[in-house]
């Protein structure tokens, strides 16, 4: 695959399609977001030669998470051979796990690759969608007030996107500079500034050691410990890559590989008590690599591991050996004009405050300024009051031709997210193309099959890790876990690689008819 290289001052400068038209614009099929899940849905509309869609993107250019995550050191913790398109693939990764920067890049590839700037409208926020049942299509209203009527919707807005802000006493007062590791300040210097970093998940592990040496002081906030194992660092080299670009084969066995010792990864977590052999070995890892006995202590974490999302770095825990890094357990307090006050009445002044604290993962709560309504006018947020569900995390009962991508009990704790968005791009095409050969006009799953699955669903968790007690982006507040497949990838696969209509309701005029004619 030839892919084309632009600028990054010509790729971000890619035109916006026209705020606000006196007519509503219809369309086939409008996918909200353009990061993975969204570009991945319209390549496969393309394949399917369906080329009326539209991509709704509020921001000014492509790349969802790795658009927005540009902060030092920013990587992805899976490996990139897996983490990119099994009909789009890259040849030439650089390094095994790439940084934000190189996903950036193929993302924009992949825009020039398959031509889809042309379908893609940005600076276009969703803020409502309604489903009127009498048309059987969806009407969508945008921030800039323009309206938009569409026969399917497909969410690809991802699963963490919202930061997640701390209410912190006396955060209003502070003078310094405050930001969160999603919407880093490139232009505020570092260099000899006290800096307070709050968090020690994913992003925080990552650009905590990169500025580490360019600071004066770094406060280290942590409440929970994080397991954190080593890092496969080794680069692609020029063979590598050959091989790769030259045979198809070779490239496809070493992505074999890397899916199937993933997918080894599930045994432990749905066997705790074999998850205990490795985390002896995280134990050792973080012993080895922090001098200090008592820091060490702090650094390890009191829950089984997996319970929580495990981490990959190897210069996390090094970091604490310097002589500017302070790991501080304790509570804040508040913050002042220019300091940081922790519980137990110690002061220490600060520039900078960074904000690691992660993403609202609760579609309730990070749907809150996003309506939508689906049959007899009930509220996604409404029907999800008790926590979210769906059938696969594609389709939920009561809102017929909506679709979501990653949506509940989808996310992954041990392989690609790719792999599901793939499984479930392919299940949705499915979906709209069944619509279109049945004459009916929209789909929507049966209530028994959606709740027999989450009931399923919720079985399987039982037992596991993610199950073990402690506390999660992965659950609701009662510990209801909505976020994570429980169990193997290719079960997921195998489930949703052909669409079994009897699961479903179709709709339509026609189909209405036949309907009222039967009953009477």
């Amino acid at each position: 695959i030839f892919y084309v290289k632009l600028e990054k001052s010509e790729r971000t400068k890619m035109s916006t399609a026209p705020t606000t038209e006196a007519k509503t614009q219809s369309t086939r099929v409008a996918i909200i977001g353009s990061g993975f899940g969204g570009l991945a849905m319209a390549i496969r509309l393309l394949q399917a030669n369906i080329h009326d869609f539209i991509i709704l993107e509020k921001a000014d250019d492509v790349g969802g998470t790795w658009r927005e995550n540009q902060y030092p050191g920013a990587a992805c913790d899976v490996q990139s051979h897996m983490y990119s398109l099994s009909f789009a693939p890259k040849t030439d990764w650089s390094k095994r796990y790439a940084e934000a920067p190189e996903i950036f890049d193929y993302i924009q590839d992949l825009i020039q690759q398959f031509n889809l700037k042309k379908y893609i409208q940005f600076n276009q926020e969703v803020v409502s969608t309604r489903y009127d049942e009498h048309n059987f299509n969806w009407h969508l209203t945008l921030k800039s007030g323009q309206k938009i009527e569409a026969q399917f919707v497909i969410f690809a807005s991802g699963p963490l996107h919202v930061a997640q802000i701390p209410k912190i006493k006396g955060i209003e007062k502070f003078k310094g500079e405050v930001f969160h590791s999603s919407h880093w300040k490139h232009d505020y210097n570092l260099n000899q500034k006290n800096v307070a970093s709050i968090g020690t998940g994913g992003s925080a592990i990552q650009y905590i050691p990169e500025i580490a040496a360019k600071v004066q002081n770094l406060y280290v906030f942590q409440r929970t410990p994080a397991w954190v194992i080593p890092r496969d660092e080794r680069a692609y080299n020029a063979l590598d890559k050959n091989l790769f670009s030259r045979f198809e084969w070779f490239r496809k066995l070493h992505r074999a590989r890397l899916y199937w010792s993933n997918e080894s990864r599930v045994v432990p977590i749905v066997k705790p008590q074999i998850m205990k052999y490795g985390q002896k070995l995280a134990e050792a890892y973080i012993k080895f690599q922090v001098k200090d006995k008592e820091i060490a202590k702090k650094l390890t974490p009191n829950y089984i591991m997996g319970c929580k999302r495990i981490l990959i770095s190897n210069k996390y825990f090094p970091t604490f050996n310097r002589k500017n890094v302070e790991l501080i357990t304790d509570g804040i307090q508040e913050i002042t004009e220019n300091s940081i006050i922790t519980k137990d009445g110690k002061e220490r002044q600060i520039d900078c405050l960074i904000y690691g604290t992660g993403f609202i993962t609760d579609p309730r709560i990070y749907l809150k300024s996003f309506d939508c309504y689906g049959e007899h006018g009930v509220e996604l947020k409404t029907a999800w009051k008790d926590g979210a569900e769906s059938f696969y995390g594609i389709s939920t009962k009561g809102f017929p031709n909506l679709f979501q991508l990653l949506g509940p009990n989808t996310v992954l704790g041990h392989n690609s997210v790719i792999f599901m968005i793939e499984s479930q791009v392919n299940y949705i095409l499915q979906l709209i193309q069944m619509v279109a050969k049945t004459q009916t006009q929209a789909v929507t799953v049966k209530a028994e099959v959606q709740d027999q699955f989450n009931e399923n669903v919720q079985k399987q968790l039982e037992g596991t890790v993610w199950q073990s007690g402690c506390v999660s982006w992965y659950q609701q507040d009662g510990g209801k876990n909505f976020a994570l497949w429980p169990t193997y990838t290719w079960k997921f696969w195998l489930s949703t690689r052909k669409v079994n209509p009897a699961d479903f309701r179709l709709l339509g005029r026609e189909h209405r008819a036949k309907q009222k004619s039967k009953a009477a």
